[in-house]
């Protein structure tokens, strides 16, 4: 797909880009794998924010995305590809043999009429999902399960791939876009291919109007804010922050503080992703 640059008709429009949506072939979704959601603007269960600068812009609804691939060995068609304003990258209607209709990950090359398949017996291409233990070494793959049967977890955004590098006994090990290496057991499913929408990076929003579409609310400095709001507040005039190192709101050390602890899954990192 393409990247679309504005006409400067505005201070806004100048510098901003957007999509040319070219390859979408279906403007409305398919009814049944819609599902409303309720807004929570970055509330909880008890109403208390816990995730700021989250509210307003138009309402969404969900798409039902498959992540299982659990159609084994029922073969699907592509039968069009659409816009989820739920996540960066696109998806694909697939209508299986059986009669259901399920939406997919929309990988790149992967073109309306297209079949795919999953399970132990797919062929090895673009948009068949199967066991790490049956993919050769050196493919591109993206979808990945953690736990065997849960549905993929990691490499699902816009442009997303992994590499698998080899195959030591029950474990896979894989390059995953951040570059860790990392073991995943051989039993759970990835898809083959890269997602799609590779260009997701490349738009510039122009203005702050588009991120209040995208549900963003202004970000304000702490270094703006009154001492009793944030730690970095108060002084005369523009003033450092006056510690070692940045704070949160709440007095957490934040910009290269590692917030990972110790955890049962860091025995299956080889290779982290910072040195």
């Amino acid at each position: 797909m393409a990247v679309k640059q504005f006409k400067p008709t505005s201070p806004g429009r100048r510098g901003s880009s957007g999509f040319s949506f070219e390859e979408i072939t279906k403007s409305k979704p398919e009814k049944s794998l819609l599902k409303t959601r309720k807004r929570m603007s970055g509330r909880n269960n008890q109403g208390k924010i816990t995730v700021r600068h989250r509210g307003g812009g138009p309402k969404r609804r969900l798409r039902i995305v498959d992540f299982k691939r659990d159609k084994t060995g029922v073969p699907g068609r592509i039968a069009a590809i659409e816009y989820d304003p739920g996540r960066s990258a696109r998806i694909a209607l697939v209508f299986y043999r059986d009669g259901e209709k399920r939406y997919i990950v929309a990988p790149v090359g992967l073109k309306v009429g297209d079949m795919i398949g999953s399970g132990p017996e797919a062929e090895v291409k673009t948009g068949n999902s199967l066991p790490l233990q049956n993919i050769p070494n050196g493919t591109v793959i993206h979808n990945i399960e953690l736990t065997p049967g849960r549905g993929a977890q990691i490499v699902r955004s816009a442009g997303a791939s992994a590499q698998l590098m080899a195959k030591e006994g029950d474990y896979t090990l894989l390059r995953l876009p951040s570059g860790e290496m990392r073991r995943v057991l051989s039993r759970c499913q990835a898809t083959v291919g890269q997602v799609g929408n590779v260009e997701n990076s490349l738009i510039k929003l122009g203005k702050a109007g588009r991120n209040r579409h995208r549900r963003r609310r202004p970000q304000v400095r702490g270094s703006a804010m009154n001492p009793n709001d944030h730690p970095h507040g108060g002084g005369e005039g523009k003033a450092p922050v006056g510690m070692p190192s940045p704070k949160s709101p709440w007095g957490k050390p934040t910009m290269g503080k590692r917030t990972r602890g110790r955890r049962p899954s860091d025995k299956y990192i080889v290779r982290r992703r910072t040195k």
